[in-house]
């Protein structure tokens, strides 16, 4: 599907280079409705900077309909939102000059299902250890919805990159015979949640032994998956590894089966 116009090239100077192909094992499965899952639905994505392009790709594999979402009149018509990965400071700065913001964080408050991967992590928190700063040293700001806090870029830089396989929890609909598989995690200068209210469930933990370079971890399992309710985020891609179970539990938190 074509998600429409880029918005005015002055305006992604601060885009980070978009993420090569993934050349490692997809070696987790997919339900056996996953091709049937999200039909009837549209799935709107946040379609102002980042891979937008393959969590589109991703919804529509399952059969919902995905639309690039730029305008707030394009948030009407959606059964559910995902924030894409990317520069969380650069995509805050765009939903306000596209007058996104507010209505973003009204259909959140109104119950509309939302999947944050990333930088969609980042954004959905309510509170950030580290925010960016503009030059008047205003704080970067969030949409908010998940009472978490956030650090930015905990992982390290995009050198330190790293993939793991992680338990998450909620994707009993694709057991097989030996159980739930891991889902095979890339993690892409990804943040860490450091701190979750009552109402949040935490899915998916990093363990330092599986982590590609544990001093940044200093011993503690830092969590990287999170569920409250109608959001759900991942401080992982799962839409670049082709792992398809995150966005069918979205899909199946939209439908209220999950």
């Amino acid at each position: 599907m074509d998600p429409g116009p880029e918005p005015a090239p002055g305006l992604l100077r601060a885009r980070r280079p978009r993420q090569a192909h993934y050349d490692g094992q997809m070696t987790n499965p997919l339900s056996n409705a996953y091709s049937r899952v999200g039909a009837g639905l549209r799935i709107g994505v946040l379609a102002l900077q980042g891979d937008f392009r393959e969590h589109l790709h991703a919804v529509e594999d399952a059969g919902a309909t995905g639309v690039g979402i730029r305008r707030p009149a394009e948030l009407d018509d959606v059964d559910g939102l995902i924030i894409p990965g990317g520069e969380s400071t650069t995509i805050d700065k765009l939903s306000r000059i596209f007058e996104l913001a507010d209505p973003i964080r009204k259909r959140i408050a109104d119950g509309l299902p939302v999947y944050g991967s990333c930088a969609g992590m980042i954004l959905l928190a309510h509170d950030i250890a580290d925010p960016a700063k503009d030059l008047a040293g205003n704080p970067q700001q969030t949409f908010g919805g998940l009472d978490i806090t956030v650090r930015r870029n905990a992982f390290g830089r995009q050198r330190e990159s790293f993939e793991t396989d992680l338990d998450f929890k909620g994707l009993d609909f694709s057991a097989g015979e030996n159980g739930v598989d891991p889902v095979h995690a890339v993690f892409i200068r990804g943040p860490w949640v450091e701190r979750v209210g009552p109402s949040v469930e935490i899915l998916a933990q990093v363990d330092p032994a599986h982590a590609s370079h544990t001093a940044t971890l200093h011993g503690l399992a830092r969590i990287v998956a999170v569920r409250s309710g109608h959001l759900l985020a991942t401080s992982f891609h799962p839409e670049v590894t082709g792992e398809k179970r995150v966005h069918e539990l979205f899909i199946r938190m939209i439908r209220g089966e999950a």
